[in-house]
């Protein structure tokens, strides 16, 4: 079986559609800064659940490790090795590709920064928080930025599973790595309590994280109605 061939039709299938509303909302989830306020909420749920700074340095230190390890790494290293091109530049299908307001991404797209980068925070933070709701919500924006990289034919299937893949690699690692700095630091990591996690996080405050999530949602929805009125 031609995997790439295959590859190709998958995109094609996933790629685009000819909804205003859907371009102007994919454009809005697919951009990093929207996603501002989730990395704040995440940073409030570290601090205020850690009892000491260097929780709270592990914690961030390996974050920012996983999207060092996943994303920036593939941008500089893998896809200048691969080659391989994005769809939507791809001298085979380009021409089918649908473009939304002209973006095509870089010439590159082997494998997908945005799944790794997204997939790798999820996996770390579900680990390190132990909350089911948390987890669901982590995966589902992971799974979210995802779709929007197809939509917008900037990646192929293939990319987007290769990522997940070396997302979930480093993310995993990274809770390793803040598992033996805790043993180190002697840092206590168990909690019993209806309040909390098993790791020690409230879920008053996970809560928190999670309504952050929903009303970011709600911004991409609202600015993708909005833009409808303005440019129809």
């Amino acid at each position: 079986m031609d995997w790439i061939a295959l590859d190709k039709q998958w995109l094609l299938a996933l790629n685009g559609s000819q909804s205003l509303f859907l371009d102007s909302l994919v454009k809005t989830l697919t951009t990093a800064t929207t996603w501002i306020p989730l990395y704040v909420a995440l940073l409030y749920l570290v601090i205020k659940n850690s009892d000491n700074a260097r929780k709270v340095l592990f914690t961030v230190g390996c974050a920012l490790l996983c999207v060092l390890l996943a994303g920036s790494l593939d941008d500089m290293v893998v896809k200048p090795l691969v080659a391989r091109w994005r769809p939507a530049r791809d001298p085979e299908i380009g021409i089918f590709v649908d473009i939304v307001n002209g973006y095509r991404g870089g010439r590159f797209g082997f494998f997908s920064a945005h799944a790794a980068n997204t997939f790798s925070l999820a996996v770390f933070f579900a680990l390190l928080i132990r909350s089911r709701l948390m987890t669901v919500a982590m995966v589902t924006w992971s799974l979210v930025n995802c779709w929007t990289r197809l939509y917008l034919g900037v990646h192929y299937p293939g990319d987007i599973l290769a990522g997940l893949l070396w997302g979930g690699i480093v993310g995993t690692a990274m809770w390793f790595v803040y598992g033996k700095l805790l043993k180190t630091a002697d840092v206590a990591s168990n909690f019993v309590s209806s309040h909390y996690t098993s790791t020690g996080y409230q879920y008053q405050q996970i809560d928190v994280v999670v309504a952050v999530m929903a009303y970011t949602l709600v911004y991409a929805i609202l600015r993708a109605t909005v833009s409808i009125y303005l440019f129809a």
